[in-house]
Order: structure tokens, then sequence, then C-alpha cells
């Protein structure tokens, strides 16, 4: 079993769903940042709960060399659009996007299936491969 597959299942044991997995470094810091998700919205307790019962298993089975930081959060009002689940999970929302040529859109988006998705903008209806996006997030009008 991948190291995902069983962070993902100690996700869905404490009732949450695995959003997404990002090593990334912030201030010459690594970071291993899980994202999750839940219906009634995540809390402090909730990551700290998850972190815990985390942490044992990347002392056993580290996602890479050196040091890092685990960090368990919510993905937040305005989150990144990445995987074909995140776009499923997200129709009816605003989002912004950019394809790979620079062009930007806005719009809802009202359709999405593993090879692609499809937003609404006024009265004009666009739709992507999602190798076509250079980036795409949800966002909250203020």
């Amino acid at each position: 079993m991948s190291l995902e597959s069983e962070i993902e299942k100690i996700v869905e044991n404490c009732g949450a769903r695995l959003y997404d997995i990002e090593l990334l470094t912030e201030r010459g810091r690594n970071i291993y940042r899980v994202t999750i998700t839940h219906p009634e919205g995540v809390d402090l307790d909730m990551c700290a709960d998850i972190s815990n019962m985390i942490s044992p298993l990347l002392d056993v089975q580290p996602p890479i060399k050196g040091e890092y930081s685990l960090e368990v959060s919510s993905p937040g009002i305005e989150r990144k659009l990445k995987k074909p689940k995140h776009f499923q999970s997200s129709i009816g929302e605003e989002i912004r996007l950019a394809l790979n040529d620079s062009t930007e859109y806005e719009g809802v988006l009202a359709e999405a299936d593993e090879s692609g998705f499809c937003i609404e903008t006024g009265s004009q209806r666009h739709c992507f491969g999602y190798d076509e996006i250079a980036w795409a997030k949800t966002f909250y009008r203020w």
C-alpha cells in the first residue's frame, strides 16, 4: 500500500476526506502538507488528531530524506483544483483558471469528469481538458 493510500485510510477513519498531499519548501523549510475536508468543516482539533495519527506512520515511512514539518489543514474557501476529483467536488462554485497559453477565465464550474471540465461565463460555456490548464482554483466573491 502506498504512503498516500495509508494516509487516506487514516483520514477517512477520522470521518474526513483526503483532499491533497503536497511536498513544498517555504522559507527554506520542507513541508509535507496533508489537506483534508469534512462536510461540517475542519477545525484545529481535527487537524491535530489526524496529525498525531499520521506522524508515527511518517516516522516509519518518511516522505523525504532529511528534515521536514508535517502540516494537516483545510484547503480553505479558495482552494487549488489539481485533480479531477477536486473539480468534481466543486461543481456549482466559482473558479478562476489560466490556460497553458496564459489566457484566463472566471466562471461557474458547470460539470467535470475524468477527462475535463466546463465552466459557464455569463451566457457562454467553455470546456477544457485538464492538460490545457496551468492552474485553477475556487474563489469567493467578497
